[in-house]
């Protein structure tokens, strides 16, 4: 299943299809195949999403956290907030620079970005504390709040960048992530408080700037969810590595002025 899979991924996105069991099985299997024991899935759930309601999350949670246990993983889910992009990056480079600035405790790091992680990184710790499948399901968040201390500390300390680097080094060499060569920031035309964001449209909207093929392209976004916002403010900057493909965007994003929604402030 697993060498397969970016091929059925391919053919289902071409086709619009979104197939839950395939989603499963996509995920599952590549655990199983890269030898994992206990296994963290993150379910953002929002309107624009890949899965859009609560109810929705608990049916696939339920499916993932059974097709595991049937391959004698310890898989838990953690159903989050998917109304936004987490971080400022949406592509490899600029994901890179999100991740980077977390890790290295910098004033500007993306505080989403920081907490989710100290999230997953808590959830995981409980989990591999676990002697069975049985206990990572039924007994994992007994010291929770214990092991979020515990990631907290490793990441201000430095020891979590420390280890970021000896992994990276042990794999080919750290390197760090550059920029492209072609940009355009994009503003806000009126003043107001952001109040939607269409997740499937800036994914697109990344898509058409090169991002993941072209590792430096994609988006920096520059508002939140709630942010007031005043005329000229920007909004993002689209990065791509080739000025056609940052035209392509620019096009997507004026034929789709819905992809973030600016409410007028009721004063």
């Amino acid at each position: 299943m697993s060498p397969i899979d970016d091929i059925i991924i391919r053919i289902e996105r071409a086709l619009d299809l979104d197939s839950e069991g395939q989603l499963v099985a996509s995920v599952i299997s590549k655990k199983v195949a890269a030898g994992s024991t206990h296994v963290l899935i993150d379910i953002p759930v929002g309107p624009s999403a890949k899965v859009r309601t609560h109810a929705a999350a608990e049916k696939l949670s339920h499916h993932l956290i059974a097709t595991g246990k049937a391959f004698d993983l310890c898989v838990e889910t953690i159903i989050t907030d998917g109304n936004q992009p987490v971080g400022r990056g949406i592509g490899p480079a600029l994901e890179a620079h999100d991740v980077l600035a977390v890790l290295r405790n910098q004033k500007n790091a993306p505080q989403d970005l920081s907490e989710r992680s100290l999230q997953l990184a808590a959830r995981l710790l409980n989990m591999a504390k676990a002697e069975t499948v049985e206990e990572g399901l039924s007994e994992g968040l007994n010291d929770l709040s214990a092991c979020y201390q515990q990631a907290k500390t490793t990441l201000i300390s430095g020891q979590a960048y420390d280890k970021f680097v000896e992994l990276c080094e042990a794999q080919g060499g750290f390197h760090e992530p550059g920029y492209a060569d072609f940009t355009k920031t994009l503003y806000a035309q009126e003043a107001g408080i952001v109040s939607y964001f269409n997740n499937r449209f800036i994914a697109k909207l990344a898509s058409l700037a090169g991002a993941p093929n072209a590792p430096l392209a994609g988006i920096n976004m520059h508002v939140r969810l709630g942010d007031k916002v005043e005329k000229g403010q920007a909004l993002l900057t689209l990065h791509a590595q080739a000025q056609g493909e940052l035209e392509y965007a620019l096009q997507f994003y004026y034929s789709h002025p819905e992809a973030i929604q600016i409410n007028k402030e009721i004063l």
